[in-house]
Formats: structure tokens, C-alpha cells, sequence
């Protein structure tokens, strides 16, 4: 994410790598606090995923709240029969997803998007921010 923002953006990072996107100007304790708030937001309404196809070949799945999860296709490439036979495990309890192969059918994309999605929904349930990333820094 530090990449797909430029440095332009403060960033909030969780133990299984779900990055919110900081509002400017939040010390680090009201910057975890917002972050924390972000997932909350997403879980606690409607976890809708958006999954995008960046340029660098990885897929950046957004939420309708300033939180991302980078699925890296390098990774998945490696890994993606045993995400094709645990892809259904990443919906929710009675979630329906409609994409064009019809109800809760995923071409090998929504595959990974789920994947991604997943570490979110793993991040929500235990908010636990690791590392705190300012704009325009070396770290």
C-alpha cells in the first residue's frame, strides 16, 4: 500500500495485513483507534469487497470504508488449488455474493479476492495494528 499511495498517505497496519488508509494528522494512539473503528465499520454493516486488478499484477481488494488488503499473486499462483478448495470457506455466515457465473461461483479473480478478504475479516475480529506507516518517511 505504501507503493499504491506514493508515500502520499499515513497508514495503519494489522497483524494479518489489512491496511487502513489514516485521516491526516492523528497521533499514533487516535490513529489506532481509527483504524480499529475502519474494520469495525466494515464487519459490523456490510462487508462489501470491491477487488481490483493493479498494474504490477497483484489484486488490491477495497472495502466501502478506507481499508485494503494486497493479495499477492505471486503468492496465490503458488497456492491456488488449495484456494480454489477452501475458496467458500472466506464468506460469511449466509452471505450471498452475485458475480457473472451466478450465485457464489468465482472464476480463479474472485478466488483470490475471497483470499484477500479473508485476512480482514481474521484482522476484525482480533484488531491488533502492528506498525504505523507516516507519509513521505524512510521507514
Amino acid at each position: 500500500m505504501i507503493h499504491y499511495t506514493d508515500q502520499e498517505r499515513d497508514l495503519a497496519q494489522f497483524i494479518n495485513g489489512t491496511i487502513v488508509i489514516l485521516e491526516d494528522g492523528l497521533d499514533d494512539s487516535k490513529a489506532e483507534q481509527y483504524a480499529k473503528e475502519v474494520l469495525s465499520q466494515i464487519v459490523n454493516y456490510h462487508p462489501d469487497m470491491n477487488p481490483v486488478n493493479m498494474k504490477d499484477g497483484n489484486i488490491l481488494v477495497q472495502y466501502n470504508h478506507p481499508a485494503y488488503n494486497v493479495v499477492l499473486t505471486e503468492f496465490t499462483r503458488q497456492h491456488m488449488e488449495v484456494i480454489k478448495s477452501k475458496h467458500l470457506d472466506a464468506l460469511a455466515t449466509d452471505e450471498v455474493l452475485i458475480t457473472g457465473l451466478g450465485q457464489n461461483k468465482f472464476d480463479e479473480f474472485g478466488m483470490q479476492a475471497l483470499y484477500g478478504r479473508a485476512f480482514m475479516f481474521m484482522d476484525a475480529q482480533n484488531p491488533n495494528v502492528v506498525r504505523l506507516y507516516r507519509k513521505n518517511s524512510s521507514d
